[in-house]
């Protein structure tokens, strides 16, 4: 339990990557699978998680993040998007893939895909948009419990132009909007933040039992 208690206080968002450090093709699978298997409502995973290598591109992004050089440095660049709306085609393909996986019998499923359909068919777009996004969000803290487990460095973001990104990576065209940003890499040596003591409140102030 002392390891997972070191690997969160070892953590930080990291300002200034190592560009010359490349997170492995192992490790970065690994983060992939840690991608994949995270949790969602009802399993729909209403979301994409693009890889942004290409070095022009996340030179735009750069541009779109105000100028933060973690965009460009780190080693890889994982924007996690989400469907701006999920319908009964996406219900459809994961009532599919439950049967194909679980061996069962579509039909079998119906009651389950006619409630998922029901209640989800009464959200408009827009709450469509944010529940969808807060599915990202839980991908985004297995990730970085899983890179503080590697001691790879991650630095969640908010601080770009999410219109912007759209704009770059083509999402609308794909009913997708880039949710939140996270580089990949490992610190700088001259990266100051490092060093600074973890600010967080007390577990007496956080936290209470009713």
């Amino acid at each position: 339990m002392k390891t997972i208690i070191d690997n969160l206080n070892w953590r930080y968002a990291t300002k200034k990557f190592d560009s010359s450090k490349k997170v492995s093709q192992e490790n970065l699978e690994t983060l992939l699978e840690v991608l994949r298997l995270t949790p969602s409502s009802y399993g729909l995973q209403p979301y994409k998680f693009l890889i942004i290598e290409n070095p022009e591109v996340r030179e735009k992004l750069k541009e779109k993040s105000w100028g933060q050089t973690q965009i460009t440095d780190a080693s890889h660049l994982i924007v996690l998007c989400s469907y701006i709306d999920v319908n009964e085609t996406h219900i459809d393909a994961h009532i599919t893939n439950t049967a194909s996986t679980r061996g069962m019998e579509v039909e079998n499923l119906k009651g389950y895909s006619d409630f998922m359909k029901n209640t989800i068919s009464q959200l408009d777009t827009e709450r469509k948009q944010i529940w969808n996004s807060k599915q990202a969000y839980i991908a985004l803290g297995q990730l970085l419990h899983a890179c503080a487990t590697m001691k790879i460095d991650a630095t969640p973001m908010e601080g770009y132009d999410p219109a912007g990104y759209d704009e770059v990576l083509g999402l609308k065209e794909k009913n997708l909007h880039a949710s939140v940003v996270c580089p990949i890499g490992y610190r700088s040596e001259e990266d100051a933040t490092q060093h600074f003591a973890k600010v967080r409140k007390s577990k007496e102030d956080l936290i209470e039992f009713i």
